[in-house]
């Protein structure tokens, strides 16, 4: 085994990735999965932002199946749907039709434009400069992501509820997410697979091809709105799922991934201690 092939096993099987999957098999697992910390913790929702991307949309799905599974166990569950644009949605749609195919019990809808600017306003004003507008437009996305994770555990905490979250094994491996953000939750439903497996559950889950296939974006960046996530992050979905299918990869993508995921390091590990 090459030294390069030696790595791509030790990262996939860091973020539990399998080359290959049954649909059916792991829509069943991880429905069970969530019913199940459910019924073990005593609470009683599960709480998802939606966006209108295929990780919410198969996230948001699998959610609304668990606390009817529950439900038909005896168990009082709702499934509370959020959400969260800041300001105008360019992409409501796609997240209207999201919500349409999902089915959730309850949606909430929460602007966090008001909250994450006023945050950045009162950091400014308390003294913090910028070198340039575009660390300040990235730092403001990193605010509005962590806003919208404060309005998730509100809910939570209110309805007696658990966090769900949408990192799957191509975010992980990139650190493609906002450490106590996007990144935050009690349930990761979609922990170890690939972009590609997402979608494949999102297809046999009957989701509109137009959310399973749709280009991703974190929308986070307001001076580059809807900004691909393959451009940020400067290697192809397809590439990465390669990679962690233990597939050969060009020299450049390799390099790029496995920089990024040694750089990463920090947001998928706990607190360190002394």
């Amino acid at each position: 085994m090459t030294q390069q092939a030696d790595q791509q096993q030790l990262i996939q099987s860091a973020l539990q990735v399998k080359a290959s999957i049954a649909p059916s098999d792991e829509i069943n697992t991880r429905v069970e999965f969530l019913c199940s910390q459910m019924l073990e913790t005593g609470q009683h929702g599960l709480v998802l932002g939606i966006s209108g991307g295929v990780d919410s949309t198969v996230a948001g799905r699998l959610a609304q199946l668990a606390v009817e599974k529950a439900r038909d166990k005896g168990f009082d569950a709702c499934f509370y749907a959020m959400r969260l644009p800041y300001g105008d949605q360019k992409d409501e749609e796609d997240a209207q039709q999201a919500l349409t195919f999902i089915g959730p019990d309850e949606v909430l809808a929460v602007n966090v434009k008001p909250a994450s600017d006023a945050m950045l306003t009162s950091l400014e004003e308390g003294g913090l400069e910028f070198k340039d507008a575009a660390q300040r437009d990235f730092v403001l996305g990193n605010i509005k992501a962590r806003q919208r994770m404060v309005a998730q555990y509100a809910v939570a905490g209110a309805k007696s509820g658990l966090v769900v979250g949408t990192d799957q094994a191509a975010e992980a491996l990139m650190g493609f997410f906002t450490k106590y953000g996007d990144g935050a939750c009690d349930l990761a439903p979609l922990t170890g697979l690939t972009k590609a497996q997402v979608r494949e559950i999102g297809a046999a889950l009957g989701a509109p091809a137009s959310l399973v296939e749709k280009l991703p974006t974190a929308d986070l960046e307001s001076l580059q709105p809807q900004l691909a996530d393959e451009e940020a992050m400067g290697v192809t979905y397809a590439e990465i799922d390669a990679f962690l299918s233990g597939q050969e990869v060009s020299e450049q993508a390799y390099t790029t991934i496995t920089r990024t995921y040694q750089r990463t390091e920090h947001k998928r590990q706990l607190p360190k201690t002394p």
